[in-house]
Parts: C-alpha cells; structure tokens; sequence
C-alpha cells in the first residue's frame, strides 16, 4: 500500500487572510516503510513573509523570492502524491492550504477523508498527553535533534517514523517488502546424502528381544495380548 507523509509551511494561519503556502515536502511510503522517494519544494508566496512566521520556520521573503510559483510546482506536486492516502499532523491545517491554492491553480481540490491525521491518532492513543511532533518524536525515541526550525521536507521525515509507530512499531512494518529480495546474499543450499526409507514392520529377532525384555518388567504397561 502507498502513503504520502506530508508536510508544508505557510506565511500565517488562515488563507483566507491573505496567507500562503511557501514550502512543500513529502515522503513515500510502502506498506507503512519509507522507499527514500520524497517531494520537496519552497514556493514564492507572492507576499512578505512575517517576522513571527519567520520565527516558526526560518524562511525570509529574500529566501523564497527566487523560488518559483505554485502554478509551476503544482503538477509535479499532484504527479507525486497521485491518489495516494496523505499521512498530515493536524491534517485540517494543511488540506485547507493545499485545496486552496489547488483551487486557485485550477486543479481539482482533494477530500478532507484522503489524509489520515496522525495528531488525531496521537490524541486517541495517549489522551491528554502532549500530541506535538516533538513530543511524538521524544516518546517515541525517535532523533529530531537536527530540528532547529520547522521545515517542511525534515517533518515529513520525522513523522512518518512517528507514524510507524503510532501504527504498532516497527514489528508491524515489516512487511518483509513487496516482492522478491534482491542484491542480497544468495539463499543457503543444503546438500544432504539420499537415504531409502527403512521397513517400519519388526523382525522375528526384535520381537523375540521385546519378548525377552517384557518378562524382565512388573506388569509392563505395553505388554502384547
């Protein structure tokens, strides 16, 4: 089964303000493990980006102003994700931007029931526990030290390590992949020499032997009638 682990960043909160999606990234999955196939870009928003949205991700309005529109990434982007499920922490979040900018691009927008929200997830299997990737990431054990800023193609990353293991650990990913191992050591072959299969019936002399060892015995249990 293929997965998208996405995630972007945005110049604020609410599109309908004025705000914008200014950084993509994704990560493939296949039965719930990364093949190392992802999907990243920055995308010029078209607008200064706050100081306080500055602060979350580090992406300046110099940064992103030779990076190019989301009409010229869109298609690759779409190409990428396919019909793919979406794997989103705090999904509502990112579906909104994606769909409207989607919308704006003239492309079809996508369904909220496509993403699976792993904050959802995390929510329902440890409640009233802190639900953050970080936190996520700290429970788990899983190594988000390089995370200085929030950058969308990094959390792609470290999520879909926290969503394998929302899912039940790594136990329950290995799937063992998809189809027949390949480049590994070739399988062990044992050559064993052939033997005919013996007579399973007795002998005259085995016989008269049990006979023998029987009348040694007290009321031997598997004494012949």
């Amino acid at each position: 089964m293929r997965e998208i682990v996405l995630d972007t960043e945005t110049t604020g909160f609410k599109p309908e303000e004025g705000h914008r999606l200014i950084e993509i990234g994704c990560v493939e999955l296949h039965n719930h493990v990364a093949t190392g196939k992802t999907f990243h870009c920055y995308v010029n928003p078209e607008r200064d980006v706050p100081p306080d949205a500055v602060a979350v991700h580090g992406l300046t309005t110099e940064f992103l102003s030779d990076k190019p529109l989301f009409n010229d990434v869109v298609a690759e982007f779409v190409a990428f994700i396919g019909d793919a499920p979406l794997v989103i922490h705090n999904a509502a979040f990112d579906m909104h931007f994606l769909n409207w900018e989607l919308r704006i691009a003239g492309y079809p927008v996508m369904p909220k029931d496509r993403a699976i929200d792993t904050l959802l997830m995390a929510r329902q299997k440890f409640p009233g526990a802190p639900a953050t990737l970080d936190a996520l990431c700290k429970r788990f054990g899983v190594d988000n030290s390089s995370r200085t800023y929030h950058g969308a193609l990094l959390d792609a990353q470290l999520l879909a390590e926290v969503y394998l293991e929302l899912r039940g650990g790594r136990q329950a990913g290995l799937a063992l992949a998809s189809g027949p191992a390949t480049g590994g050591p070739a399988a062990i072959r044992i050559d064993r020499p052939y033997r005919a299969p013996r007579a399973h019936a007795p002998s005259e002399e085995e016989l008269a032997a049990h006979a023998e060892l029987l009348k040694k015995l007290k009321n031997p249990l598997w004494a012949a009638e």
